[in-house]
């Protein structure tokens, strides 16, 4: 994945363009805001402040999301396999992960850990074995949010197909990420919906997509999970 992305890194914008993904929304930044307004609308609805918390995105990427929402945090941090595009996070607080499976930070260091759209890019034994360590930096009571496509939705798998920077990518249900979660002693708490209407139409139709926010046909999907005291 660190090979795969660091080849990718010098012209990523440009390898998403798609005329069905376009039409959603003009620029990548776009598609950043709608999961940055999920987390919202999951914080507000537990009551959840942020202030106070830690929060980690792992494979951060270029840093757009934490970007978005590191001013709302007391600390935002986060990490990536690829040299490449932690290069364009000069103004964030990222680390390298260096080891295949090893998150680079300590045990019950953080409220939340957020992971968008990069279990797509993982095998199964991968994708359990980040599971199992964002279980381990999460604090008893934190929040592990998992953002993937919607493999039932047929544009989604569409431009997916075609993307270059999918082009190994293996979509999964948000049931097969609850399932993933429970394996490694995270509580399902939630699952979202989102991604029903392009940019124009959600500026006046957002609230309805809000009420469709647990019909499995949107774009994309995100399933949070609580850490417990239990061990995996």
């Amino acid at each position: 994945m660190k090979a795969e992305f660091d080849g990718y890194s010098g012209n990523y914008d440009e390898l998403l363009k798609d005329p069905i993904r376009d039409f959603f929304a003009e620029t990548s930044a776009a598609f950043h805001r709608r999961k940055w307004l999920v987390l919202q609308d999951f914080f507000a609805r537990r009551r959840w402040s942020t202030k106070n918390r830690r929060w980690l995105d792992i494979g951060c990427g270029k840093g757009d999301l934490l970007r978005l929402g590191r001013s709302s945090f007391e600390q935002a941090l986060g990490c990536d396999p690829s040299d490449e595009m932690l290069k364009a996070c000069g103004d964030l607080d990222v680390r390298r992960q260096t080891e295949d499976g090893l998150l680079p930070f300590a045990d019950s260091s953080f409220d939340l850990v957020t992971a968008v759209c990069v279990y797509h890019h993982l095998t199964g034994a991968d994708r359990r074995a980040v599971t199992k360590e964002a279980w381990r930096v999460l604090r008893p009571g934190g929040i592990f949010a998992v953002f993937e496509h919607n493999p039932w939705n047929p544009a989604t798998r569409i431009i997916v197909g075609r993307t270059p920077v999918d082009a190994n990518a293996v979509l999964l249900t948000a049931g097969k990420v609850r399932r993933i979660m429970r394996a490694a002693c995270l509580t399902p708490v939630k699952t979202s919906n989102y991604l029903f209407f392009p940019e124009r139409l959600f500026a006046v139709m957002g609230r309805l997509e809000k009420w469709l926010a647990a019909v499995p046909a949107g774009g994309q999907f995100a399933v949070f999970g609580m850490r417990g005291d239990q061990s995996p």
